[in-house]
């Protein structure tokens, strides 16, 4: 809420926006919210709307949401050479999802590392295309602009200087982009535990934590079947794409409602299954630790590892020789129907209250909920209440359901007596 406020603040100094005066509160609380939440709704064009200083300004919250508030606070603290505490270590391994408290500000450490580097790559890898497109100093604000916005999962883009709200659809076909970009985002959305993983066995899977295995195979699977739909989808006589484009559209797609929100062709255009298919992943989301939102991958192959459970009548969850607690299961199902319920309220809410579809109100909460980015073009036609209402929903996408739970319900309810237990018919 800090961070939040004074990025509010900053946005509204008059030399953020190019408007006369200073931008409107609403505008500026909703960017702020939308940049601090790496979600990438907007209410005003990024590119035409704010000056440099205020795309600087929406970039720092951006990473600042992307490393998370609680890892910022322990590197500035590395930095400073002040000592970090057991209660700061514990709180920096809940923020980033570690298995242990030992290490865990070298890990912190490696995962500052590890996104600046990669920022940094992507930013390189880009600005050919970029410096081509818009010269040299812009290409290299742009090449920064979108590698940290794609590396931190948040979909702001400044392509509005050519149209509007267009997103990447200039670059729909351009390639080395279309990659980096998808790369970023990938690895962003894997988690910094994942990584660790990779870093410390390469390719030796067999000795990766179950949780990394989980994470690569459920995100190698959200990727390939959504291409695959998306493919066929494309080929219709309305897209009038080549199959090279096809491909590259498809893949795209794919990958971005990850929590990504950047979008390479108009999203309108998407059938009805291509649209429940990318509300879907949009509410899944990245994977835990990471600069993602949603539910988290793991969430729902838990969930899908239960029933697979029950229907086989075993006893246990299981995953690559692993048990997983009754407690995970349990957790793993509140999270989903805490997203579902609040995705489907605000929903019918806005629809009501602003008189919109339906499926244009659904595509909107799903991207805020899961803090995604990816728009029909709705958000900046909606009055102050439905904003207050989407501002609210990214809030709780990346602060997270169950920590305000958490947070709002204290004490320790535990208790050593149980009650007596009755069957219930189920299904």
């Amino acid at each position: 809420m800090g961070v939040i406020l004074t990025g509010t603040l900053l946005l509204m100094l008059p030399f953020a926006s190019r408007n006369d005066g200073s931008a409107k509160f609403e505008d500026a609380l909703f960017t702020a919210v939308s940049a601090a939440c790496v979600t990438g709704l907007i209410t005003q064009d990024t590119a035409t709307y704010w000056t440099e200083f205020g795309q600087a300004i929406i970039l720092l919250l951006i990473q600042i949401g992307g490393f998370g508030v609680v890892t910022i606070g322990a590197a500035l603290a590395m930095v400073s050479g002040r000592k970090i505490g057991l209660m700061q270590r514990s709180t920096m391994q809940d923020s980033i999802s570690a298995p242990q408290v030992g290490g865990i500000v070298r890990f912190t450490a490696f995962a500052i590392k590890i996104t600046l580097a990669v920022e940094a790559a992507g930013a390189l890898l880009m600005m050919p295309s970029f410096i081509k497109e818009f010269g040299i100093g812009k290409g290299i604000w742009y090449s920064v602009f979108h590698s940290v916005s794609a590396f931190c999962n948040a979909g702001f883009d400044l392509m509005g200087t050519r149209e509007k709200f267009s997103s990447l659809t200039s670059f729909a076909f351009n390639i080395p982009v279309n990659i980096v970009i998808m790369l970023l985002i990938t690895i962003g959305g894997l988690g910094f535990l994942t990584w660790d993983d990779i870093r410390v066995h390469k390719f030796r899977m067999k000795k990766y934590r179950m949780q990394s295995k989980v994470i690569l195979a459920t995100s190698g699977i959200l990727i390939l079947l959504p291409a695959v739909y998306y493919f066929f989808e494309f080929g219709g006589e309305k897209w009038d794409m080549t199959i090279g484009q096809r491909i590259t559209a498809a893949m795209f797609q794919a990958v971005t409602p990850r929590t990504a929100g950047f979008n390479t062709v108009d999203l309108g255009m998407l059938g009805g299954g291509g649209m429940i298919i990318m509300i879907a992943l949009m509410l899944i989301g990245g994977s835990p630790g990471s600069t993602a939102g949603g539910m988290k991958t793991t969430t729902i192959a838990v969930l899908y590892s239960a029933a697979f459970s029950v229907f086989r009548k075993e006893k246990s969850t299981k995953f690559f020789g692993r048990r997983i607690s009754d407690e995970t299961v349990k957790t793993a199902a509140a999270i989903l129907l805490m997203y579902v319920t609040i995705f489907l309220t605000g929903a019918a809410a806005i629809s009501i209250i602003d008189d919109q579809p339906i499926r244009e109100c659904l595509f909107e909460t799903s991207s805020a909920i899961a803090t995604v980015g990816l728009s029909l073009g709705l958000t900046p036609q909606l009055g102050t209440a439905s904003h207050i209402i989407l501002i609210i929903m990214m809030f709780l996408g990346r602060v997270g359901t169950l920590t305000v739970i958490y947070a709002a319900v204290s004490g320790n309810h535990s208790n050593v007596s149980r009650l007596p237990e009755e069957k219930i018919t189920v299904g």
